[in-house]
């Protein structure tokens, strides 16, 4: 399959990345000669094992080590002579253009065009020309001359065959998505067997992406020469043995699948710890990897505070966040938070579409996420919506009352539509049914009034490209990590951690992934309504509003600041 990205081999890098592609050409690391060879013997090998499907991805400006073109053609031609398998060229060309915008590009696309019309307004006669850009989850603004000066460099240590340093210069997230490709991509031998068990399970609800991150930590922690165990049906499989060990070909497959493949539930260990501890001992497990939502949290931190009752707790324990409410304190982003945006934003779009070609129609959605409107608000920015009603931006009577007489002012423009989104327990009086009765009756005449509650088709479907790609780090990320405190814990042949700093949530923020213990997190969480007690994406909400053409005073918007273009190595443990 050949991609666009001319001599940039981003696309086609992230694309293998989701899609688990056999082998990967860019422009930015040509292979090593003999790379014919090496290709055909691990193709080989795959169909040796059971697979009917290779797949090859090739950046268009892909080239050898002496700056020769590879063509799709060329390694077509390769793979029929050398294996006989029948092989199909397929040239995406500008398909790749095309479509939906997902809601990551709405959202950026208005971040950006805000944060634009601010840095225009702020301007002074000194202030340099500036590109403004996404860092993590904020906004900022980069000198023009230096990004191109970085964008030039590439290009000259390319044609100077310094490849290992313009991989270095496309940026952290390039380089560490290609570190982590050539880690998963192939079997590799355990370079000796260690004598650590880590065992995986999902708690909670169903993610997208909680399989890719599965995947990704069965096959590192087997190049690590662990032992990798999965544990189904959560603490409850765990408390009953259900623990079965997982080699590098069983989770072939997983990492574009939906829901979760060891199946999930809620149930939290402090109904069963006697018999958790007995299983966890049983099995020799050292380490314990929580793949889920707030109850994976909260399961976690049960199993820290029992340590003193029980010393086979006294193992290594880490949560990847997944959970579509986003609303696990330790990270800004959960996994499966984006599929269920994407959900989301689809249905609206339809909806809208009904609206549109009902005159003067209000649609009332309710979303889901609990007490955290997250997935509102973020829906909300991404299909226009003209208000968002969630738990943590109290309202009242008054709100309501102004919200629906914007909407009759909004009737008397060339837009005849209205779409509102709540949050399902955005408030304990002020319900979906309530809404609906309060927009009808004062909108008589004006506009009529429908209901349409989403529910659980925002956990359902394939991961987006975000969600696989992003689970696939955190898999690998945090066994890298456990790996390396099982050695500093590991004492007369045993295992014993029971410090803070033993028991982590794996979360990015910002724009680094940090580990931060369970015990610490206590201190930042509302467990009454499951929620972090501080969320970074309320500084959205000003956009929303503005976007819905409610008067907002410029002064409260947190403008990006100016920062410089750095040039740094890093290495998976630390990098994003």
């Amino acid at each position: 399959m050949e991609v666009m990205g001319r001599h940039c081999g981003y696309l086609a890098l992230v694309s293998a990345l989701a899609s688990g592609a056999d082998w990967l050409f860019i422009p930015e690391s040509p292979p090593e000669d003999g790379w014919e060879d090496f290709m055909c013997e691990r193709l080989g090998e795959t169909r040796s094992r059971g697979s009917r499907l290779n797949i090859i991805i090739i950046a268009e400006g892909a080239i050898d080590r002496n700056g020769k073109p590879i063509t799709s053609n060329y390694v077509k031609e390769l793979v029929v002579k050398r294996l006989g398998f029948d092989t199909r060229v397929t040239v995406l060309g500008h398909v790749q253009r095309g479509g939906t915008p997902s809601a990551f590009d709405r959202v950026l696309s208005s971040k950006m065009g805000m944060e634009a019309v601010m840095a225009l307004l702020e301007a002074t006669p000194d202030t340099p020309a500036c590109v403004v850009s996404l860092s993590g989850n904020q906004s900022v603004r980069l000198p023009l001359m230096e990004c191109v000066q970085v964008t030039k460099d590439v290009q000259k240590a390319m044609d100077e065959k310094r490849f290992d340093e313009a991989i270095q210069l496309r940026g952290r997230s390039f380089e560490n998505n290609w570190n982590i490709y050539k880690l998963l991509a192939h079997q590799k031998p355990a370079q000796k067997k260690s004598n650590f068990s880590i065992a995986i399970l999902n708690v909670g609800a169903p993610a997208a992406g909680m399989n890719a991150a599965v995947r990704s930590a069965v096959r590192v922690g087997i190049c690590q020469g662990h032992t990798m165990y999965v544990v189904n049906d959560g603490f409850e499989g765990l408390s009953k043995g259900q623990v079965r060990e997982l080699c590098w070909h069983d989770v072939g497959g997983w990492l574009g699948r939906g829901g979760s493949m060891l199946g999930t539930k809620r149930t939290l260990p402090k109904t069963c710890m006697e018999k958790i501890a007995e299983n966890v001992r049983k099995f020799n497990i050292q380490a314990l990897l929580v793949i889920g939502g707030f109850e994976a949290y909260e399961g976690v931190l049960q199993l820290v505070e029992a340590r003193g009752q029980y010393d086979e707790l006294c193992i290594i324990m880490c949560v990847i966040p997944a959970t579509i409410s986003n609303n696990v304190p330790g990270t800004d982003f959960s996994l499966g938070s984006d599929t269920a945006v994407n959900a989301a934003m689809e249905s609206c779009d339809r909806i809208k579409q009904s609206a549109s070609g009902t005159k003067r129609r209000v649609f009332i959605v309710e979303t889901m996420g609990g007490y955290c409107g997250y997935l509102s608000t973020v829906t909300g920015i991404a299909v226009g919506a003209d208000a968002a009603y969630i738990y943590e931006d109290p309202f009242t009577i008054h709100d309501l009352k102004a919200n629906v007489e914007h909407l009759t002012d909004k009737m008397k423009t060339d837009i005849q539509r209205g779409l509102v989104l709540r949050n399902e327990k955005c408030h304990e009086h002020y319900t979906t049914e309530f809404l609906y009765n309060l927009y009808s009756s004062e909108g008589k005449g004006i506009f009529d009034c429908r209901i349409n509650v989403l529910g659980h088709l925002q956990q359902g479907g394939a991961p987006t490209p975000f969600d696989r790609n992003y689970g696939t780090k955190l898999g690998v990320k945090a066994v890298l990590w456990m790996s390396e405190k099982l050695k500093d814990v590991y004492r007369k042949g045993r295992v014993f951690a029971n410090s803070a700093e033993s028991a982590c949530v794996i979360g990015l923020r910002r724009k680094t992934v940090s580990f931060s213990p369970v015990t610490e997190l206590k201190k930042v969480t509302d467990f009454e309504h499951r929620l972090p007690k501080e969320q970074w994406w309320l500084n959205l909400r000003l956009m929303l509003k503005m976007l819905a053409h409610y008067q907002i005073s410029l002064t409260e918007y947190v403008s990006g600041k100016l920062e410089h273009v750095t040039r740094r190595t890093l290495s998976i443990e630390k990098g994003f």
